[in-house]
Formats: C-alpha cells, sequence, structure tokens
C-alpha cells in the first residue's frame, strides 16, 4: 500500500527542557524515522456492498487503478471492483497491517491467503521477495462497510533483506492492552502490538525482523484516552526514536507543549513525558525503536541499500515473479462469509483465538 502525499516538517517547542522535538500536519501517508519507512492511515466510509464485494454505488468519475481522491467518503485505491491494492511485490522490509474496522482480504504468491480485521494485525516480511494483494470486501450487502487500517512498513537489516518471506497473524483476541486510570479515575487504553508496557509484553514479531530482538526496542501501541486523561509515556533505552501521531480527538499536551489534533509529534524518548489529554477522547499511534542506521535505496515496493541492489530486485522480479501468481485474479476475495482464518504457504489453517 502506499500514496504520493506527504507533509511539511514544523520546528518543536524552542524550550530546551520540552520534550517535543520536532511535529508536523498528519497527510495521507506519515512521515516516520528509521527503523520505520512509512505510515498511511486508511480510513474509508464504503457504502453497502454489491454482488462482487464492492460499493453499490456509482463509481463514475472515479479514475480506476489510480483512485486516492477521497470522494463520497471513501477511495478504490487500486482496485477496480473491489476496493484495495491487487497483485504488486514487495522486497527487503515488512508490512504491519492493523485493521481497526473491516476486513482484509490478503492473497500472496507463496499460495498463502487470510482474511482478518475488526482489530486483528498482520505482520509480513516481505524479505528476498512476495507478491501480494491486499483488497477490502465490502461483505454488508444492506448498511454500510467502514474500513480503517493503518499500514506500517519496517526496515530491515541489511543483513536479512533476503531472507524467505513470512508472514504472522495476531488476531485481536491475543493482542494484549492495558487499562490505566489516573488520579482522577479517568482512563487510558494501550494495546501493545509491538514492545513492551510494564509487564505487559506484545507478541512476539516474525523471527527475522528487527523487532525480534528486544534490544532494538521497537515498540507499536495504540492509545486511546478519555477526555481529561493523564498518561505518562515511559523512558526508553538511550538512542530509542519516538514518534506519536494524533490522529483522533481535539488535541492534547505532552509537558505543557500543545499539540493539536492530526499531527504527529517526534518526542525525546529518554525521560517519561506526561500526556494529558483535551476535551474529547482521543487516540494517538505510538511507533519507535532503534534506528538500523544503514543506507537506504528506495524505489517503488523495493527498499534495500543500494542503487544496484534495487535494480537486482527489479532484474529478479521481471525473471521470477518471486514466485508467480497462484491465483485466478489479480484482487482475489475469499467468498461471502466474515469467518476470520489464515492459510500458510504450507497448508497449515490458522483461526483466531
Amino acid at each position: 500500500m502506499g500514496n504520493r502525499k506527504g507533509s511539511q516538517s514544523e520546528h518543536g517547542d524552542p524550550n530546551a527542557s520540552s520534550p517535543v522535538l520536532r511535529t508536523a500536519p498528519l497527510g495521507f501517508m506519515w512521515e516516520t524515522r528509521d527503523p520505520f519507512l512509512f505510515c498511511v492511515h486508511h480510513d474509508d466510509h464504503y457504502p453497502a456492498g454489491n454482488e462482487r464485494f464492492g460499493p453499490a454505488a456509482s463509481l463514475a468519475g472515479r479514475p480506476l487503478g489510480q483512485d486516492f481522491d477521497l470522494k463520497d467518503g471513501f477511495r478504490m485505491y487500486h482496485g477496480e471492483v473491489v476496493p484495495g491494492f491487487p497483485r504488486h511485490p514487495h522486497r527487503g522490509f515488512e508490512t504491519v497491517t492493523i485493521v481497526r474496522r473491516g476486513l482484509l482480504d490478503h492473497a500472496d504468491s507463496m499460495g498463502a491467503g487470510a482474511r482478518y480485521g475488526g482489530g486483528d494485525v498482520q505482520w509480513l516480511t516481505a524479505g528476498s521477495g512476495i507478491q501480494h494483494a491486499e483488497m477490502f470486501p465490502l461483505l454488508q450487502r444492506d448498511a454500510p462497510n467502514p474500513v480503517e487500517l493503518f499500514q506500517i512498513w519496517l526496515n530491515l537489516p541489511s543483513d536479512r533483506k533476503m531472507v524467505s518471506p513470512h508472514f504472522s497473524m495476531f488476531w485481536r483476541e491475543r493482542i494484549p492492552s492495558v487499562s490505566l486510570a489516573d488520579s482522577q479515575g479517568r482512563t487510558t487504553e494501550v494495546t501493545v502490538i509491538a514492545g513492551r508496557l510494564g509487564q505487559t509484553a506484545g507478541l512476539q514479531p516474525p523471527p527475522n525482523s528487527w523487532a525480534a530482538d528486544a534490544q532494538h526496542d521497537v515498540a507499536i501501541w495504540t492509545i486511546r484516552m478519555a477526555a481529561g486523561a493523564r498518561f505518562e509515556l515511559p523512558q526508553a533505552r538511550p538512542g530509542t526514536v519516538r514518534s506519536l501521531y494524533v490522529f483522533a480527538g481535539e488535541g492534547l499536551s505532552i509537558e505543557g507543549h500543545r499539540v493539536a489534533a492530526n499531527r504527529q509529534v517526534e518526542v525525546d524518548s529518554t525521560r517519561p513525558a506526561a500526556l494529558d489529554n483535551g476535551p474529547a477522547s482521543s487516540e494517538v499511534l505510538m511507533l519507535q525503536g532503534q534506528p538500523i542506521g544503514e543506507p537506504i535505496a528506495r524505489h517503488g515496493p523495493f527498499v534495500m541499500n543500494s542503487p544496484a541492489e534495487i535494480q537486482a530486485a527489479y532484474a529478479d522480479y521481471q525473471r521470477t515473479q518471486f514466485g508467480g501468481w497462484p491465483w485466478a485474479s489479480a484482487d482475489p476475495v475469499h467468498g461471502g462469509e466474515a469467518e476470520r482464518f489464515a492459510r500458510h504457504a504450507d497448508g497449515k489453517l490458522e483461526r483466531p483465538g
């Protein structure tokens, strides 16, 4: 997944005592820091679906195949019947896909497939190369089909860029969350997708991920704060880079530094920082980690360390198609039942729980 739009940086608080280092407005594609490559927040209000699992609405006037303009509350992205991202390749990094509402249908060149959503997460190591499709089937024929998700790209270090592709499912029933109350009884709920908060640890990332080593201090949290709630971000390891994305609510304060809604905030992770929420419930995505610190060469769906490696990735893809495409179409959908599942390349069938 991806998009062409970025955001413009803003200076942080000139007061040296502030933990806020810099801020930036949130565009469609969010700025990230090493070891992350980018993050995108999809929030589409699809109408009722039709018999082909696409919108039961006119698509006239949309540039189908490249529909990134929010028209009538939704985008088709690269889909022409079903919204989403038909068959496309990746090499050299990982995708972490957090589906908060709706469903996502995964299909890949290894023959694996999955349907997940409503709080599930897929963590995919593209490694040496994979093709996959990510489609948003609209199953409800008599009601709207909202879809909301984050996709985060996490880099791989040079010695792991050519590992075998692999994906793990983090079903919502197993993802830990922590509910904390401040001195006034106002609550903050933290969903720990990766990393650790106190005694609560996220599920184990794939074995070749930069996040698999706890010393790399990778954390992916979603934070939901009640109106007026206070929550203290704990101190991280020296050298860890931490970014907060305030994507819902009316803004908050970080140690007295006011941050409006729809802002990215890079904060000093070497000391604790108190978040004081504003007058409405707020939501924040936190991404943090130790930088990989290697050169990045990036072109389209490939992220390597040099231009020569990018050229090799394109040549390999043209020659091998990263295993081919065993599906009947470029945009497969896994039927009309809402049941979630994952079928891995070795044939193993996995269910939530």
